[in-house]
């Protein structure tokens, strides 16, 4: 089990390394990591450099002008980066051969006086492992909660140390380094965004990174692009018009794909939506990725992701079985409007849920949260097994005692049914291709896209053989 030191003794630590030496570079919330090193002593061994270019006319001259104005931001961190290594390794590498060289930058908005700034911001370090090698890379994003300026710097200060003696202690457990980050700090930071790249990680995927962030507690919601590669809401959600299309995607099938496409069009056709300011997102929740009680099988997770991604999907990684949850994550960047996409199933089981859960006390407001005013969920309709008939938005069953409030919010549109589905493929069910694909029949090609039944084969995805039986579907 890994032993939990206090901050001051990790960067006593770090400090008494004499391979490790570098600058800090930090914006913002003050000089909160580098002083932890001053302070426990034997700062002379660890640190070249330390700047904190507070002025944003003195910051631009130094590491550029950013064309969005902003200043807490991803590209922020990368310029100060950039700049701060190019110094160090140019101006000391031939003064200290055999040294691990490493820059930490930050940039951070902590609360301010009006509270309009909940607090937040990006820390990253670019680091050797081992000398006149590639330098590795660590970035993440932070929301502070706690609701004191002084307490949310402190807390960069201990999270700036965490992220320091994480590389260089843990870069060989990857779970372990990503725990690390929150000692000291459960319950007052939320870690959101997590990259972890170079040369000592070239085995590291991503996309387990972000799982791992939502499996330990570091956040709820957690993303990665196309590329696998981690990416932040705050980037490239900010005032857009988002719709999550929630799945489980195992496999994606010819009804995932419809799902996705009809609804998309849909959603962009509504007039209170910008269609040339929309993003589409797909989410799978840690619920769907384990049975109850059962540990999460992380080859399966890749193989949905490996397929999402070969659909061009920016995929979401979340334990917001409520979709309150990912509405209020989404509500921090300001996202215009919001569509989520269900299946019928899954939306009586939620509806049934929230019901028996709130009917004595709150239910008026448990509903409230979920259906704010820019807030619209799309019901893809649902063919019962052995049974013609179409369950919908319109026809679902709820429970007598919701029956006016549902209405209500029909009526209100704040749900609807998806149109222009294709009605036949519902047939298809994600559980019958999973079995058929499992035990090594054929037959099953003609229920996925083209590109999906290709990539199963290939890289035998989902316990695909390598040898198949005939089988008629």
């Amino acid at each position: 089990m890994r032993q939990k030191l206090e901050t001051e003794q990790k960067a006593l630590e770090i400090n008494l390394n004499v391979g490790v030496y570098g600058t800090f570079a930090e914006i913002g919330a003050g000089q909160e990591v580098a002083r932890y090193f001053f302070q426990v002593g034997a700062a002379a061994g660890t640190i070249a450099k330390t700047m904190s270019a507070y002025d944003k006319i003195y910051s631009d001259h130094i590491y550029g002008t950013e064309p969005t104005g902003r200043y807490v931001c991803e590209s922020r961190l990368y310029r100060m980066l950039d700049h701060e290594y190019d110094l160090i390794s140019s101006r000391l590498s031939h003064e200290r051969p055999g040294t691990n060289f490493f820059v930490f930058a930050d940039t951070i908005a902590a609360v301010n006086y009006q509270r309009t700034i909940k607090g937040d911001g990006w820390l990253g370090i670019r680091f050797q492992l081992h000398p006149d090698q590639e330098p590795n890379e660590m970035i993440i994003h932070v929301r502070m909660l706690d609701h004191d300026n002084q307490l949310q710097q402190q807390a960069i200060g201990v999270l700036g140390v965490n992220l320091i003696y994480a590389c260089y202690t843990y870069h060989d457990q990857p779970q372990e380094l990503l725990k690390s980050l929150l000692d000291g700090l459960t319950g007052r930071v939320k870690i959101d965004m997590v990259r972890l790249t170079g040369p000592d990680f070239e085995h590291l995927d991503n996309r387990l990174l972000c799982l791992w962030m939502v499996r330990y507690g570091l956040t709820e919601v957690t993303m990665f692009g196309p590329d696998g590669r981690s990416v932040h809401a705050s980037e490239f959600l900010y005032k857009k018009d988002v719709l999550v299309v929630r799945g489980s995607y195992r496999p994606p099938t010819l009804v995932n794909l419809d799902m996705i496409k009809v609804s998309n069009q849909q959603f962009r056709n509504d007039p209170k939506v910008d269609a040339s300011r929309t993003f589409l997102l797909t989410e799978i929740t840690l619920d769907n990725l384990a049975a109850k009680g059962a540990e999460i099988d992380e080859k399966d997770f890749l193989d949905r992701t490996e397929l999402l991604c070969a659909m061009g999907q920016t995929v979401v990684v979340s334990d917001c079985e409520e979709h309150q949850k990912l509405v209020s994550y989404l509500d921090d960047y300001k996202v215009r409007q919001l569509g989520l996409v269900l299946g019928v199933r899954p939306l009586l089981d939620m509806l049934t849920n929230k019901y028996y859960q709130n009917m004595e006390t709150r239910l008026l407001a448990a509903f409230g949260e979920l259906f704010a005013r820019n807030v619209r969920i799309y019901v893809y309709p649902y063919m019962q097994e052995g049974s013609a008939e179409l369950m919908t938005a319109e026809n679902l069953p709820v429970p007598e005692g919701l029956k006016f409030l549902y209405r209500h919010l029909l009526d209100n549109q704040q749900i609807v049914d998806v149109v222009g589905f294709k009605p036949d493929i519902l047939h298809i069910f994600s559980k019958d291709i999973l079995a058929l694909v499992r035990e090594g029949y054929s037959g099953w090609e003609s229920m996925v896209p083209p590109k999906i039944a290709a990539l199963i084969k290939e890289k035998c995805l989902f316990g695909y053989p390598t040898e198949t039986l005939e089988f008629e579907y």
